[in-house]
């Protein structure tokens, strides 16, 4: 019936009607007090940024009393930045005109984001197993399998679990194939994702995850529940199963990502372990001006990156444009892998890289396979977490629909990404009801 709004929608549209009161009023604000000098404030602004950026640069790329000058600029740009405001006795509209940009900005990504939800994969229906076999990690994730009481949960379901101590997590490949050896038409892992990838990557027989790991980032892309981890045994009795990718990057699999360049020759440092700040201030002149650690070279197809200090091959495209979602993946099923470098040989190029995926030195792209060489026999790389050395050129490939994902029927799903600000969105929504997609 139209003209009948339910209590959502209607805090939709007031949602959106506050981000185009609070954006107009902004800007009506600046132009009605500062004129044209608004447009200084906001180039002001922006050069601090700029130097910011650029100070930083230089504080991470040199040593000694060029860092300590780079650190100081960095500090003092956004410092002298307000002051001119102050001076210009302009502080207070700034300030007021930023937080009414908030507001708009918070307000309308509430209105849009109802227009997105949580999505989980329905997947295929599929009876229980008939013998599961559970690998569980104790020390993973700071002891999650004590805590959540793994072990006595699935056993209870009638899965055998089998415990890595320090021995067999080595060969945790191994204890997989010997668990098949004895019948089992189930496997799980209870730990982190590089043990996940270990695993999965062994046979085709359906694979449970459980989140007992520090950060999951593999449970997290599949809709599973990281704050309890022991919701992902419901897979075991009420449980669908969904095809997912497998990446492998010279010959060893992984299901969330390799990293090379800069992150990868800073963590393998043998001092890492013990003096992880002292070491990477340390190290990342050298390896930030390619003094120190391989020159690498990306290819794709046609496109050919050459010298960046940072390269991150996904299992599936990682989102570029939601910061709020770094770090996620909206699918796990596309059949390509993503790649992003970074490139940053000068102040300029760092603050280029405020424009995110717009700047210049940050490439980011989808393919089927990809190739990473380096100047030097074997580099460096962190895959799913795991320190390896690989040697170049390193291939790296999708194999799409490799894992049979036994998850729980119901889970929370894949968080949405937060949506990008649309003004023409936002304006058909504020509209009153019968006129907007308000109406029913």
């Amino acid at each position: 019936m139209r003209g009948v709004v339910t209590p959502g929608r209607a805090g939709q549209r007031w949602s959106a009607r506050l981000a185009i009161v609070a954006g107009v009023g902004a800007t009506v604000l600046l132009l009605s007090v500062a004129g044209l000098r608004s447009l200084v404030l906001v180039a002001m602004g922006m050069a601090g940024l700029a130097v910011s950026a650029a100070a930083g640069w230089w504080a991470l790329s040199r040593r000694g009393v060029a860092r300590g000058v780079a650190l100081v600029l960095a500090l003092l740009a956004p410092v002298a930045v307000l002051v001119s405001y102050v001076a210009a006795r302009l502080l207070w509209l700034v300030l007021v005109s930023l937080g009414l940009w908030v507001l708009a900005a918070a307000a309308g990504w509430a209105a849009l984001r109802a227009d997105a939800v949580a999505r989980a994969s329905p997947g295929r229906p599929v009876p229980p197993p008939e013998r599961a076999c559970l690998l569980m990690n104790p020390r993973s994730g700071g002891g999650k399998v004590g805590r959540f009481g793994l072990r006595e949960k699935a056993e209870a379901l009638g899965a055998e679990v089998l415990l890595l101590d320090a021995a067999r997590h080595d060969d945790v490949a191994g204890l997989a194939r010997e668990a098949l050896a004895r019948g089992a038409d189930l496997l799980g892992v209870a730990g982190g994702d590089g043990t996940q990838a270990l695993v999965a990557a062994e046979h085709d027989v359906p694979f449970v995850v459980i989140p007992a790991g520090t950060r999951n980032h593999f449970a997290l892309d599949l809709g599973l529940d990281r704050d309890d981890p022991a919701q992902s045994l419901a897979a075991l009795t009420d449980g669908v199963e969904v095809r997912v990718d497998l990446g492998w990057v010279g010959g060893r699999a992984f299901v969330n990502n390799a990293s090379f360049g800069a992150y990868a020759e800073v963590v393998q440092s043998p001092a890492y372990r013990d003096d992880k700040v002292g070491t990477l201030l340390r190290l990342l002149p050298d390896v930030l001006t390619h003094q120190h650690g391989p020159r690498l070279s990306v290819s794709a197809g046609d496109v050919r990156v050459d010298g960046p200090q940072a390269v991150l091959v996904s299992n599936n495209p990682y989102r570029v444009g939601d910061r709020a979602g770094l770090g996620r993946r909206d699918r796990l099923d596309g059949g390509v892998l993503g790649m992003l470098s970074v490139t940053v040989d000068s102040a300029v190029q760092a603050a280029g890289l405020l424009r995110g995926r717009h700047g210049q030195g940050l490439v980011s792209l989808t393919a089927e396979a990809l190739v990473i060489d380096a100047d030097r026999p074997e580099v460096r790389a962190g895959v799913d977490g795991e320190s390896l050395a690989l040697p170049t050129p390193v291939r790296c490939v999708s194999e799409p629909a490799a894992l049979r994902v036994r998850v729980p029927r119901h889970r929370p799903g894949v968080p949405p990404a937060r949506p990008r600000l649309g003004w023409r969105r936002l304006g058909t929504l504020a509209l009153p009801a019968g006129r907007g997609s308000a109406t029913g």
